[in-house]
Order: structure tokens, then C-alpha cells, then sequence
């Protein structure tokens, strides 16, 4: 019998909070700059980085499929409810991953931080 999944704390993640403050979503950054593509750039990474994720088993800190979904049904419900979608599930799951310790608020604000530069380049 395995354990009972623990939910994610809903905590403050300053990188995260940053984003949803400047509300950096898709369609007024593909305005910004004259993209008509109604679909993210990076939607097609996310959609992957979550069937890794569902597939891995290999760190009790990842969540499974199930406590993936839910999670990324309470943040987006909550956190990141005025995020349009995908904008929503990237954050949630951002914060799923942060507040499980899978990545620290650090690396995520060096890695954002990294793409930022490369996409002001």
C-alpha cells in the first residue's frame, strides 16, 4: 500500500509571483511583438516536460499524474486563477515543482533570468 500523496503548500514563490504581477501571458507578448501564432512557443516543452513527469518514477518528490493534475487544478482555481490557460498550468506547475523541492526558488530565478537575456538578445 503506498502513502497517502501529500498535497502542495500553496506558498509565496517570488519568481512566480513577478510574472503574475507583470502579466506576462501569450497574447500581450505575441502583441508586443507581432506574433500571430495564437499558441505559445513554449507550450509544446510544457505539454512534454508533463509527460516526463507523469512517466517518472524515479523521485518520490516528483508527482504522479493524478497529484499533478489536482495540483495544477487547485493553483490554477487559486495562485493563478487570473492567468488565461496555458499560462495557468505552466505556473502551476512551476510552483508544484518549486514547493516540492524538484527545483529551488534560486535555480528557477537564474533560469528565467537566462531565458529573459536570451529573448532580449
Amino acid at each position: 500500500m503506498s502513502a497517502e500523496p501529500r498535497p502542495v503548500e500553496p506558498v509565496r514563490i517570488a519568481p512566480l509571483e513577478e510574472i503574475v504581477e507583470r502579466g506576462q501571458v501569450w497574447p500581450r507578448m505575441a502583441a508586443k511583438w507581432g506574433v500571430e501564432n495564437p499558441v505559445p512557443p513554449w507550450k509544446t516543452s510544457l505539454d512534454g516536460m508533463c509527460d516526463a513527469l507523469d512517466r517518472a518514477s524515479c523521485d518520490a518528490n516528483v508527482p504522479s499524474f493524478k497529484e499533478r493534475r489536482d495540483e495544477e487544478d487547485a493553483l490554477s482555481a487559486t495562485l493563478y486563477a487570473d492567468l488565461p490557460y496555458p499560462e495557468n498550468q505552466l505556473m502551476s506547475l512551476a510552483h508544484s515543482l518549486v514547493a516540492r523541492g524538484v527545483i529551488d526558488e534560486a535555480e528557477l530565478k537564474e533560469r528565467l533570468a537566462t531565458i529573459r537575456a536570451r529573448l532580449e538578445a
